[in-house]
């Protein structure tokens, strides 16, 4: 502006000259005037409007994350050039000229000004119905198209009541716990059907690292692996009693890996996070860290300690090893055949190879050789077995003490081979690292309560099935420690969500009928070991509740059968049960003698089980109590 046309401008005041003003004070009188600022704005509210679909664009065709973040550096840079351009040229009547060339009288910036102004109106408003659509109108729609199956069913069931009180006018509102979250299994998208043990893999390890983050509750691989096929968002939250969801997808290439995920309030249906990660494989445990340390920042979680170091205790950088590792565990945790068990125990052996460190594959093989062992036919095999399992186990405590799966390998070797001691140990140690890991939960929770320690152990497997509600297992460890506890009643219950979740599971009917028979309720008892007769727990039941029923012939012949599938040596403890039961006080006490000799697993029950009450007095059965050192 020259100083005639400041002159000129009845603005400039008539006491003072524009050009006494202080610097600042003129460059932001320039600025204003030329519309710089109204231009800056709308330049940003428009790429904030462009943004948002062009990100959902993206993802659905899957363009590299590289592609989004260079878009955004465009318009990054596209904002000086706006601002630079808004100060150097002006538009006219005759369009475009540099600002310098406009005389002041010809000058129509007042009016660019107003037209700013509406165009910035404009677009706030084209913002705002699309965040009032997307946000509210269509979440809401797709609510109302999907009914909440868990909340009809309780609906229909309180409907159906045999006391015939009314159902509630409405069904109880939804309230999980706060910071409460399920993993889903992360899509395979790879496109071969053989790389599903690595998303299902990485979605395991990304479970357990969010389990790692204290103040957050992640429901655990089983319940949350049973939604495998068919998610469905609200489903999966009330089954669970989760608030929040996390999938995802996963695509994997030679070297590098892709991973989508996405984070949804289970309550609103919200979108609360979500982002793409191309990464080399080497990177996953560092990618891991961060995905479970930004969900936690969703989940508005205080973060306590150094995340990454909990997150990456153990593990490895070295792809192949983490490939083989993931198919250890995938081989291991679907056992249903003994034959899983070497196929794990060949691929932890691998990834120890391809990384002599790698604690988590030491402390996998270890719990692997545990049971391989806890099964072995000669008491040599038994031994070689649980030793190389111990060395395996230490080896990982040395590598990483922190490590709450070395411990727990530990505590599952020292157990088996009865030193309760160690045991009781190693198991608090691991509870005390991995308070939210429902297999820890479990074990410590049955051992606890063997122990002696019936109410932590009661209360360690209920915690389990908070975890874990879905997992026959947990509702297995709950009724084991309350039948330990003389809970019988609860037991039968616990027992029955055993069998609702997994009909086939043989052992659980033999366990249910001892629950009932501890009831006093022998026809009950009798029924549910008869459910399923070629298994040895339902075997023992038998004979134990036809010789109370006075059947003792059909005792003996059960019995028989049972002793022609596993000698009296190598069920020696079980045996024993059934002897103390009968009355054969004598029996029973040399069969327990020759289980403490072999050194039998089954005698970690002893202390509690309620087979052996009759024995507790005798001097020969508190011998044997002291020899095996229970911890007080």
């Amino acid at each position: 502006m020259t100083a005639e046309e400041d002159r000129a401008d009845p603005s400039s005041g008539a006491t003072r000259s524009r050009t006494d003003l202080p610097l600042h004070s003129r460059l932001f009188g320039q600025l204003k005037q030329r519309n710089v600022f109204r231009v800056a704005a709308l330049y940003l509210v428009v790429c904030w409007l462009i943004l948002e679909p062009v990100h959902v664009i993206f993802h659905m065709l899957e363009v590299p994350a590289w592609a989004n973040r260079l878009f955004v550096m465009i318009m990054a840079l596209g904002f000086p050039a706006a601002v630079i351009f808004a100060w150097a040229y002006e538009i006219t009547p005759e369009g475009l000229k540099p600002t310098v060339e406009v005389p002041h009288g010809q000058s129509i910036r007042k009016l660019t000004g107003r037209r700013l102004d509406r165009a910035i109106i404009a677009v706030l408003a084209v913002a705002l119905a699309y965040f009032v659509v997307d946000k509210f109108w269509i979440s809401k729609h797709l609510s109302a198209s999907q009914p909440i199956s868990g909340v009809e069913s309780q609906a229909q069931s309180a409907a159906s009541r045999k006391d015939g009180a009314p159902a509630p006018a409405t069904p109880p509102a939804f309230a999980p716990p706060a910071h409460s979250i399920a993993v889903l299994p992360f899509v395979n998208l790879s496109g071969d059907k053989e790389q599903e043990y690595f998303s299902d893999g990485l979605t395991e390890e990304l479970l357990n690292s969010l389990a790692e983050i204290d103040g957050l509750q992640v429901a655990a691989r089983t319940s949350s692996f049973s939604f495998k096929e068919h998610p469905d968002i609200v489903t999966v939250a009330h089954k669970l009693n989760v608030g929040a969801i996390l999938e995802g997808s996963v695509r994997r290439s030679a070297h590098t890996i892709r991973i989508t995920a996405q984070l949804i309030n289970a309550v609103t249906g919200f979108h609360l996070w979500s982002k793409t990660y191309d990464r080399d494989l080497g990177d996953v445990l560092k990618l891991q860290t961060e995905i479970a340390t930004a969900v936690a920042g969703a989940l508005k979680v205080t973060l306590l300690g150094d995340v990454a170091a909990k997150v990456e205790l153990g593990g490895t950088r070295n792809p192949a090893a983490f490939d083989a590792y993931l198919r250890g565990a995938k081989a291991y945790s679907s056992i249903h055949e003994a034959k899983d068990i070497p196929t794990a125990i060949a691929a932890y052996t691998e990834a120890i190879r391809l990384d002599p460190h790698y604690a988590l594959a030491l402390a996998g093989r270890s719990i692997a050789l545990s049971d391989v062992a806890g099964h072995a036919t000669t008491e040599a095999a038994a031994r070689e077995g649980f030793g190389k399992a111990q060395a395996d186990a230490r080896q990982a405590l040395a590598l990483a003490p922190d490590l709450a799966q070395a411990h727990l390998a530990l505590a599952f070797v020292a157990d088996n081979t009865l030193d309760f001691t160690q045991a009781s140990e190693a198991y608090e140690r691991a509870l005390a690292l991995a308070p939210g890991n429902a297999e820890v939960l479990r074990l410590s929770g049955i051992f606890a309560a063997y122990m002696g320690r019936l109410d932590a152990g009661v209360a360690a497997a209920r915690r389990a099935v908070v975890l874990d509600p879905l997992a026959r297992s947990s509702h297995g460890a709950l009724a084991e420690t309350l039948y330990a506890a003389r809970r019988y009643k609860e037991a039968v219950a616990a027992y029955a969500e055993v069998i609702s979740l997994d009909p086939d599971f043989k052992e659980t009917y033999g366990s249910r009928g001892l629950a009932y028979y501890g009831l006093g309720d022998l026809q009950s008892a009798r029924v549910s070991c008869e459910t399923k007769l070629d298994y040895w727990a339902s075997q023992r039941c038998l004979a134990v509740i036809y010789d109370k029923l006075g059947r003792h012939a059909d005792a003996e012949a059960v019995l028989a059968k049972w002793k022609a599938v596993v000698s009296e040596a190598g069920g020696a403890y079980q045996y024993a049960t059934v002897y103390a039961q009968w009355g054969n006080l004598a029996k029973a006490l040399e069969i327990l003698d020759t289980a403490l000799r072999l050194q039998d697993p089954g005698l970690e029950y002893l202390k509690t089980d309620p087979l052996l009450d009759p024995l507790r007095k005798e001097p020969r059965f508190q011998a044997i109590e002291r020899a095996l050192k229970f911890p007080n």
